[in-house]
């Protein structure tokens, strides 16, 4: 299979309709970011990265960092993350409050913003926020093998700035009791980890530990274990695009995670690590473009994770 070759046809056959899609404006700094922008990377377990467009340009990963830290909160506080974050799809919006007064405060899934606050909230663990801060992005730079990865400080501050509903689930998270940090010192976390700047190459590199049992397969580097990365798959399939998951798993059939910078990381166990960024974004906060691509990845190398050949991995 030349995998170049389907990325590049991707690229070429979708690359008139880029602009399609909505800006997430109300992020005032991705507001201004251009939305004819267009990348894939697809990594294998041997080391290869297929490129095509944008693919080395750096870009917010916004909601992708969560699954990062949910595999490190993971590795550091085990079975005992899921007493605080359920494991269920919300059927509801990314930053939606609805669910958490019915639920006493525990927030449906870690994707979602909730339950990604606090998925941080455990990360930190006992530790400061910036010792938190530092550790995920050393590893996220040993795992792309590039210390270029960054955070993106401008976009950090804009998400602070316009966090109001950010602030708001957390302060009511923590009148439940569930926040095992004081809100302010979580916020400072969430919202830089939000503002990782990453390009494609980069994301996807990153994240082969997804799709080779929690261990990049080309530096040896354990993300977390076997278990807990098959775990976070399910949970990327079933909630990684909030109420548009289910859509997503039937027209792409790949565990994904969106982010409202446009990006979309994709693994495919036993394959590959694909990672899309198109700025403009369907009603669910999800790459249009990038769905796109993903969908016809996936037609044409026959890796949905529901058929034969993919599930013998």
């Amino acid at each position: 299979m030349n995998l170049q070759q389907i990325v590049d046809d991707t690229w070429n056959t979708l690359a008139d309709q880029r602009g399609c899609g909505t800006l997430a404006t109300y992020i005032p700094a991705l507001a201004e970011v251009d939305p004819n922008k267009f990348a894939i990377a697809l990594a294998t377990p041997d080391g290869a990265v297929h490129c095509a467009g944008d693919a080395d340009e750096p870009f917010s990963i916004q909601s992708i960092s969560k699954v990062f830290v949910l595999a490190q909160a993971l590795e550091r506080q085990g079975p005992a993350l899921w007493d605080a974050v359920g494991r269920e799809p919300s059927g509801d919006p990314f930053n939606s409050i609805v669910q958490l007064e019915r639920e006493k405060g525990i927030p449906r899934n870690p994707f979602i913003n909730s339950g990604a606050i606090v998925t941080t909230d455990r990360f930190i663990d006992d530790r400061g926020p910036e010792d938190a801060v530092t550790d995920l992005l050393q590893r996220l730079r040993r795992m792309a093998r590039d210390d270029a990865v960054t955070i993106d400080e401008r976009v950090a501050r804009s998400e602070s700035d316009a966090g109001a509903r950010n602030r708001s689930l957390a302060f009511f998270i923590a009148d439940f009791g569930r926040l095992l940090n004081p809100v302010e010192e979580v916020l400072s976390v969430y919202f830089r980890q939000c503002a990782f700047a990453m390009s494609c190459r980069q994301l996807a590199e990153t994240s082969l530990f997804l799709a080779s049992d929690g261990t990049d397969p080309v530096s040896g580097q354990v993300m977390c274990d076997p278990i807990r990365a098959r775990r976070i798959n399910a949970l990327m399939l079933l909630c990684g695009h909030y109420d548009n998951s289910g859509q997503f798993a039937f027209e792409v059939g790949f565990p994904g995670k969106s982010g409202v910078g446009g990006g979309i990381l994709a693994s495919i166990p036993g394959k590959a690590a694909i990672a899309v960024w198109s700025p403009g974004l369907n009603r669910s906060g999800t790459s249009m473009l990038g769905a796109m691509a993903l969908g016809r990845i996936a037609r044409q190398t026959g890796w949905s994770v529901f058929s034969g050949e993919s599930m013998r991995h």
